[in-house]
């Protein structure tokens, strides 16, 4: 039997009936669509959408490349079991997708892209925002999308719709391969009717699997960790994918290994977790950098070892350090020529355990009371940040960090992704809950923080959603404010003015450049942007974009605007300027370093400076082989 349809009403159709299922828990794997139409998929996909609105729900989106971040917040929310599709027209709309399908893939989170394509048939060559390629008749636009996706395919007759959707869902559903898939739909091909047939649209349930490891493997991991006398595990975002927290607990509570985590695994452990250590690497915890510099073993779990994690490969600095990294893809496996234990985190993890148990295997007291001091020095630090001897004042960035660590519970998720926050919130925040804590930091991406909240509370709607946004981000992309405001998504955003790109200042004024063309100022006469502060008003223009918009001059005004934002039921934006001056409620400095080039030849003393001390930092660096 068969059933007549056009390619995007088949497309829609086939989505519609899509599942996962892990653990026993069953979710649908694209529970909706965004778009935004034009004339390469407003007459195909977007049809299809009007003909089967009973099966996808649908989201307006304002710009492409932040439906895509939302797409992505929701598949993190979700635990990857369920994601969105994204479908653009050619050209502009389907290059703008470039940046969040990098996004998406750089940190395994599964994304279904749809943009449209010039004609297959070529009836006229060229068409509206065609690119036209001397050398090759094939290539479109869409053709960017290639690296920055797991899967491409283009869809140039009705019949190939079908192997390149099922390889298109094996690939969004394998925990290893997952990110961007991308299928480019030329405009005819998606108006073309077809006879498919009816097993094609039958309901299919995708397992998403737990591997467990090798025998040989696992037993060699056992005599690692048994052997090592300072051993320190970093939990990284793979933890979080295989919902592993609580295997990670377990482990550490077991052994009395204390735990780190990069950005995408803090929050693996809650921060008053007596194994928890905190962040680590160039803007992690003293705790955790002290005990990741002193280590004989180094337990990676989901993690890739990022140049943040290792401090550009200057933190691991004892002589015998040894990596063992659990990982469920083998290229991360064997990173830092590390033994590696390939399995999901959650099940290498239950393995672990049980078999160190079977040898009564555990730290030594002394290990464990000297980072447990650590860890209480570090909280102590926290506590001087946050604090604000005056209400009336200005509050700096930690104390606007600050007043909302002591309003939220474990219900209320944070997320950001770029700027000076990042490393505040890294090294600051006390994390409550297993998923509270959403950094982007695969792509430290401006733009993704409003979009990527709809998407969190889209997947999580009963729970309080906060985009953490600097005033250099929020310029970058505020247009899903208007979405948010359209379907009455509370999310709550937490506009920090400081007039700049802050964290990018002052790294520029570390490596010689002086914050050249960093701040958010006037042209002065010396033609620099050295004058006053632009006169341009955030919270007027997300007010203008339909948000409630809450304004906050002084520490107990942002008290009361957090806590009046954090019990709207409409989206509400906070808006605070901070103080920007060096001050004893400051974040603590970088507790590692992070490797920026400096001029090796330079006149300005500034980068003469610089450059020294670069070389110092380099000189410490070495390759684990």
């Amino acid at each position: 039997m068969t059933v007549r349809l056009t390619v995007a009403q088949a497309l829609v159709r086939f989505l519609a009936a899509q599942y996962t299922e892990r653990d026993g828990e069953r979710r649908r794997l694209i529970a909706a669509t965004w778009g935004i139409f034009g004339h390469g998929n407003v007459a195909g996909i977007g049809q299809a959408l009007v003909e089967h609105a009973d099966v996808m729900p649908f989201h307006q989106g304002r710009n492409e490349q932040s439906m895509v971040h939302a797409a992505v917040g929701y598949a993190r929310q979700s635990n990857r079991l369920s994601t969105h599709a994204v479908t653009t027209s050619i050209g502009p709309g389907a290059t703008n997708l470039v940046t969040g399908a990098a996004l998406a893939t750089i940190n395994h989170l599964p994304v279904l892209l749809l943009p449209g394509d010039i004609f297959a048939t070529r009836p006229a060559d060229p068409v509206l925002q065609q690119l036209q390629v001397p050398y090759a008749g094939d290539v479109s636009v869409n053709d960017c999308l290639r690296p920055v996706s797991r899967y491409f395919d283009r869809v140039h007759r009705p019949e190939a719709l079908i192997p390149s959707l099922l390889q298109a869902v094996r690939v969004l559903t394998d925990p290893v391969d997952t990110g961007a898939v991308t299928l480019a739909l030329p405009q005819d091909v998606q108006a073309e009717a077809y006879d498919w047939p009816e097993e094609f649209f039958a309901t299919r349930t995708w397992a998403v699997r737990r591997p467990g490891a090798d025998p040989a493997e696992l037993a060699e991991a056992v005599r690692l960790i048994r052997a090592a006398r300072r051993p320190l595990l970093i939990a990284g975002g793979g933890v979080r994918h295989s919902r592993a927290e609580a295997a990670v607990a377990e482990f550490a509570q077991a052994t009395g290994i204390p735990v780190a985590a990069t950005q995408s695994g803090k929050g693996v452990l809650p921060y008053d977790h007596p194994q928890d250590v905190g962040g680590i690497g160039h803007t992690g915890t003293a705790t955790a950098d002290a005990l990741a510099r002193a280590a004989d073993l180094v337990i990676g779990v989901g993690t890739r070892y990022t140049d943040f994690t290792t401090a550009s490969g200057t933190l691991f600095a004892h002589p015998d350090v040894r990596f063992l990294n659990l990982n469920i893809a083998p290229f991360d496996g064997h990173q830092l020529a590390g033994t590696p234990l390939i399995a999901d985190a959650r099940s290498g993890l239950a393995e672990l355990t049980e078999a160190l148990a079977m040898h009564g295997h555990r730290v030594t007291e002394a290990y464990l009371a000297g980072y447990t001091d650590g860890k209480a020095d570090w909280e102590r630090r926290v506590d001087a940040c946050f604090a604000a001897a005056d209400p009336a004042a200005r509050p700096t960035q930690p104390q606007v960090l600050g007043a909302l660590d002591a309003l939220v519970d474990g219900t209320d998720i944070l997320v950001n992704a770029a700027g000076s926050l990042p490393g505040d919130l890294h090294k600051l925040w006390r994390a409550r809950s297993v998923d509270q804590y959403h950094l982007e930091y695969g792509y430290s991406c401006m733009g993704y923080e409003i979009p990527a909240a709809i998407g969190v509370k889209l997947a999580a709607p009963e729970r309080p959603v906060w985009a953490l946004v600097g005033d250099g981000t929020y310029l970058m992309m505020p247009t899903e404010i208007v979405t948010a405001v359209q379907e009455g998504i509370a999310i709550k955003i937490l506009l920090v003015q400081n007039h700049g790109y802050a964290s990018i200042g002052g790294l520029s004024e570390s490596v010689g450049g002086e914050r050249f063309g960093t701040a958010y100022r006037f042209r002065a006469a010396d033609g620099g942007y050295t004058g006053a502060p632009l006169p341009v008003d955030l919270a007027a223009n997300a007010a203008s974009l339909g948000m409630t918009v809450l304004r906050a001059r002084t520490v107990a005004d942002l008290r009361t605007a957090l806590a009046r934002a954090r019990a709207a039921d409409t989206p509400t934006c906070v808006y605070v300027e901070t103080e920007t001056a060096d001050t004893v409620s400051g974040a603590p400095p970088a507790q590692a370093w992070w490797d920026v080039p400096v001029a090796e030849t330079a006149t300005r003393a500034s980068a003469v400076k610089a450059r020294e001390e670069y070389d110092r930092h380099v000189s410490t660096r070495r390759r684990h082989l």
